[in-house]
């Protein structure tokens, strides 16, 4: 599945208008987006790019991100902030969020899309540092990122928030074991965080994407690119 479908049938279903009455409605709206410089999160900007939308994009490869930035400029004229983050230092996020400029505070729409697989071992056998890294970013960096700005939607009466999960929170597949369960975690924080905000205008939105074209693969497996090749095949 190509990655820009994704946003466009979450612009569409979830508010049940058409999606270019949508792109309007978000106009010079400030969207966030973690994971900003491939994959999802690039295609995500993209389509807010085309919407309108004031974008701070946030990922760790600085370069990445100008690149993009560079591009959505030239394309859609789009006013853009960057911020060089990981999503897994708490520090680092509350800064980032709390230094904005005056002009980028008020996000409307937070897309916590940042996250990753490591490795395919067997739960036994598995490296410590791969389940470590997926849990920090697939969990706890979004939750860092969802405390560190929900408090300013909920003070200005507005806003959204919008998990990136998985299919795989929902059933476990081999040697995606501590994977799975990080985003059985978002899946069950998207559902905590919709009644936490019971009251208030702020909604909460999980997206679960099943196969898609990115980096993802890749990833995994350390930049192994023939096992990146191989892994979907059968």
């Amino acid at each position: 599945m190509k990655v820009k479908s994704i946003m466009i049938c979450f612009l569409t279903c979830s508010t049940g208008l058409n999606i270019k009455v949508k792109m309007i409605s978000i106009q010079e709206k400030i969207v966030l987006i973690t994971g900003s410089s491939s994959g999802i999160g690039a295609s995500c900007a993209n389509v807010f790019a085309q919407a309108g939308a004031k974008l701070i994009l946030a990922a760790r490869r600085q370069e990445k991100l100008e690149e993009l930035a560079d591009e959505l400029t030239k394309q859609f004229q789009s006013q853009i902030y960057l911020l060089q983050l990981d999503v897994r230092d708490r520090l680092a996020v509350e800064s980032a969020i709390n230094s904005l400029p005056e002009a980028w505070k008020d996000i409307e729409i937070l897309i916590n899309n940042a996250g990753l697989g490591r490795g395919l071992d067997k739960l036994y056998v598995a490296d410590f540092n791969d389940w470590e890294e997926m849990i920090d970013t697939n969990v706890k960096g979004l939750l860092y990122m969802t405390r560190s700005v929900v408090p300013g939607m909920v003070s200005r009466g507005r806003g959204h928030v919008v998990n990136i999960g998985s299919i795989a929170g929902r059933a476990a597949y081999p040697g995606g074991n501590v994977y799975c369960a990080s985003k059985a975690a978002v899946r069950a924080i998207s559902e905590g965080l919709k009644q936490d905000l019971l009251g208030t205008p702020v909604r909460v939105t999980e997206i679960q994407p099943g196969l898609v074209e990115t980096e993802f693969s890749e990833v995994r497996f350390h930049g192994d690119t023939e096992k990146a090749k191989n892994v979907n095949k059968d």
